[in-house]
């Protein structure tokens, strides 16, 4: 049965925006090639070398990451690409093999800033506040990780 959309607005999200010091082109690359996400994706304290990605960038294609995180834990995540705008948007639905009942929806959206990019990143959809505030914290590793790959 389906949800009314009242309770589906209701479920919480979140918004970062980080200033890469990048072309469109790299940060693209960097979401789009399964050699490249798995050098940034992760939290902080995802262990190097630990991340496996398989990507199949276009609309109805499925991605799966991998990650090890240095307190021992494992994380696999995936979901199907909903929308590929190359060099300017991607959208794709989001759970945990873990919890494949609390899928979610991740927007990246680029745009060309000066001599890099402005990446602006919607999660949405989460299950409950402590979801978001988690992922609040993974994504904000991962854009940390991510400027650092291509800065």
């Amino acid at each position: 049965m389906a949800k009314p959309a009242a309770a589906v607005a209701a479920r919480p999200g979140l918004t970062l925006k980080r200033r890469l010091h990048a072309s469109l082109a790299k940060v693209w690359a960097a979401w789009t090639s399964a050699e490249k996400i798995a050098h940034w994706f992760g939290p902080a304290d995802t262990i190097d070398g630990s991340v496996h990605a398989e990507l199949d960038v276009r609309v109805g294609g499925r991605f799966r990451i991998s990650f090890h995180t240095a307190s021992g834990d494992y994380h696999d995540v995936g979901g199907v690409y909903l929308e590929v705008v190359p060099e300017q948007r991607l959208v794709f639905s989001w759970a945990w093999h873990s919890t494949p009942e609390r899928e979610s929806q991740v927007t990246v959206t680029l745009q060309p800033d000066g001599n890099g990019t402005l990446l602006t990143l919607t999660h949405e959809q989460f299950f409950d506040q402590a979801a978001a505030d988690g992922h609040r914290k993974g994504w904000t590793g991962s854009l940390d990780r991510l400027e650092k790959y291509t800065g």
